[in-house]
């Protein structure tokens, strides 16, 4: 990713937020979103094509997995980072045998903050979070992180 495509997926990314969360919404209606779809267009929106659910985006072989940390610094933005959610299809037989349960996705955007579109929460719909906030609900601990 070039550092013009990760400033559109940032400002992109930026001004969504508050965006309705529809489950099931469809990436090329930017009205609405859940969690895959949002991320899906926001990178469209920056010329990087990405799969439709956030299962496949993580298995997408376009990307670069990384090491998985607690430590924000790791990551660099437009980053995304992924994690078991609430809800999902979970298909771990696409990461060579290892247990990858993921079921939402978001954008890490840098300054320790990440743009996702959640149901489970207020506000609900696309939000900006510090990351270390979200994390610290077990079914949002990050398990899969990717740069593209």
């Amino acid at each position: 990713m070039t550092e013009a495509q990760q400033q559109k997926i940032i400002r992109l990314a930026r001004s969504l937020v508050g965006a309705p969360y529809v489950y099931g919404a469809e990436a090329n209606a930017p009205h609405t979103f859940d969690c895959s779809s949002f991320t899906q267009y926001v990178f469209k929106g920056a010329g990087i094509e990405l799969p439709r659910s956030s299962i496949l985006q993580a298995a997408d072989g376009h990307g670069t997995e990384l090491a998985v940390s607690n430590d924000p610094s790791h990551y660099a933005p437009g980053d995304l980072l992924f994690m078991r959610g609430v809800r999902g299809f979970y298909r771990d037989s696409l990461f060579e045998g290892r247990e990858v349960s993921i079921g939402h996705v978001g954008i890490y955007l840098g300054t320790e903050e990440i743009a996702h579109a959640q149901a489970h929460r207020e506000p609900n719909g696309v939000v900006i979070q510090n990351l270390s906030e979200l994390t610290r609900d077990p079914h949002y601990a990050i398990i899969f992180a990717k740069r593209f």
